[in-house]
């Protein structure tokens, strides 16, 4: 025994130089653990940030959305009435130039009749003028 107890005390203390090494080791790997724990969570809250800014983003350009789509409607609509009044008064210019030309061309009869008459009706209504002679007297 005497041989094995030598052998015995070497492998004592590899064993107990394993045992610190472990035990340091296993320190390392909580440490370890404990910090990947920490990030992890860490990352946990900045990935919760970050949906919620998401689906911020998402109701915002829904919103966004939906008032341009609003804007739209209200500028066709918008459009349309432009385009009634347009063609309103686009029917009164047809109008006012169907007058004009009716106006312009009642002047013109008026101006041909009035011609006419002033040719006609003197000779109608002035009687001819007797010729009157004048002798001198001596």
């Amino acid at each position: 025994m005497s041989e094995q107890d030598p052998k015995l005390a070497v492998l004592e203390s590899k064993f107990s130089i394993y045992e610190e090494l472990s035990k340091q080791m296993l320190a390392k790997l909580e440490a370890a653990v404990e910090k990947i724990s920490e990030a992890n969570s860490r990352i946990a809250t900045i990935i919760a940030k970050h949906d919620e800014r998401i689906e911020q983003s998402i109701k915002t350009d829904e919103l966004l959305i939906k008032m341009i789509d609003e804007i739209k409607e209200t500028e066709e609509k918008n459009q349309t009435i432009l385009h009634s009044r347009i063609d309103k008064l686009e029917t009164e210019l047809m109008s006012l130039s169907k007058f004009r030309w009716q106006v312009g061309g009642v002047l013109a009869v008026a101006v041909v009749v009035i011609g006419i008459l002033n040719a006609f009706v003197p000779k109608f209504l002035t009687s001819q003028p007797q010729q009157v002679i004048i002798e001198r007297t001596k």
